[in-house]
């Protein structure tokens, strides 16, 4: 049941071994599910417990480490021998006696990797403070070296097989878009909005269906709509009121993110102007993320037509995504931002958003796309435009 040949899951294995020599590192335990998956094909809700993937440069294939009734999740998903998957006994879960990581700790012991320097992603989600503590207690001889983002930009570049994926993601947020701004109508809930976008997300197509999106769809709605991070209510939408709607599609855990807007009514004239600016910039940005431009200069070609606008806007507009689990769909590796020098290559995945808020109302419009040897190449395809109903 694993989703890539064997050959392109020893290629990726053969990449992060490559990085570990470069970081001077003896073994890594990565903990990011996203990561985890990405070595070994592991993808189960259980990432709420401990667990952890065991890379050693002298091991062809990794080995997870994770609570025991879960190792059957690794059995179906795994590209790897059913002995490299190794569950922990149920008395070391959400104990306040016992930790996952002293379990783990006498495993790698017993196998001779206790020693040496152990590289550890320090700034993982689930890799909490009290399991680093246990861990270094448990292996007392390691060096312990923080190996955030080692995996991560392995992943950065994307196979053919996995820009397959990201394309069916694009197609379902088409039609989960679709969806939303079908059911943005006065008197209609909020939730009720949201139920259909999950629905149409998840049901798909005949030919393939949706995976579950590792944010759930941001709502911010009439005077939220310049608080960019909202979810939604039980409210009904009214007239002179609009909506931002940030969601992603997802499949096999790949994902295509996208964001418009609606307006029930006559919008605003700031909001009106502020799309054509919105659109003007994305679309230069677009333009000049073209192999061989840094990060940095595709978010300048943007600032250079607000600047024209008299806009400021201080955040990224933009960064890697792909393959990941909640709670974000970016990669944590390329930002399009001042100052990130980072050289786009033929198979990056990145999202473009770059919103723009006011008093009382934001602007947001985006695309997730691939660079290509000619240019970008966004993976949706939706009107770029300010939604106007009523």
């Amino acid at each position: 049941m694993t989703t890539f040949e064997r050959s392109e899951y020893l290629d990726r294995m053969a990449r992060t071994k490559k990085r570990m020599a470069a970081a001077g590192l003896d073994l890594l335990l990565v903990n990011d599910p996203a990561n985890i998956c990405y070595l070994s094909g592991y993808n189960a809700w259980s990432y709420y417990t401990h667990q952890i993937l065991v890379v050693s440069p002298d091991a062809e294939e990794p080995i997870w480490i994770g609570r025991g009734m879960d190792a059957t999740c690794g059995h179906v998903t795994c590209w790897t021998k059913h002995e490299n998957i190794v569950g922990y006994p149920d008395p070391y879960v959400q104990s306040t006696e016992r930790h996952p990581m002293d379990w783990m700790s006498q495993w790698l012991t017993d196998r001779g990797w206790g020693g040496g320097t152990i590289g550890v992603e320090m700034d993982s989600y689930f890799y909490s403070a009290l399991a680093h503590k246990r861990l270094q207690a448990g292996l007392p001889n390691a060096k312990f070296q923080d190996a955030t983002g080692l995996v991560n930009w392995v992943r950065v570049i994307k196979s053919p097989a996995e820009i397959g994926l990201m394309e069916k993601a694009g197609r379902l947020v088409e039609l989960a878009m679709n969806a939303a701004v079908d059911n943005i109508e006065p008197g209609n809930r909020e939730c009720d909005a949201v139920g259909e976008i999950l629905y149409a997300g998840i049901k798909g197509t005949e030919e393939f269906g949706g995976d579950y999106a590792a944010i759930m769809p941001l709502l911010p709605t009439g005077e939220g709509m310049a608080a960019p991070h909202l979810t939604w209510s039980d409210k009904t939408f009214e007239t002179g009121n609009g909506t931002v709607i940030e969601i992603a599609g997802c499949f096999e855990r790949y994902h295509c993110p996208m964001a418009r807007t609606v307006y029930l009514g006559k919008p605003p004239k700031d909001l009106a102007d502020s799309t054509k600016v919105v659109n003007e910039g994305l679309a230069a940005a677009l333009d000049a993320a073209k192999p061989g431009a840094t990060a940095e200069a595709v978010e300048a070609a943007w600032r250079g037509v607000i600047a024209k606008h008299g806009i400021v806007k201080e955040s990224r507009i933009g960064y890697s995504t792909g393959l990941n689990f909640p709670p974000d769909w970016g990669e944590h590796t390329i930002s399009l931002r001042p100052g990130d020098k980072t050289v786009l290559e033929p198979g990056m995945t990145l999202h473009c958003i770059p919103g723009v808020w006011g008093d009382g109302w934001g602007i947001e419009i985006s695309e997730c796309f691939q660079v290509t040897d000619n240019g970008a190449q966004p993976f949706a395809s939706y009107p770029r435009e300010l939604v106007v109903k009523g």
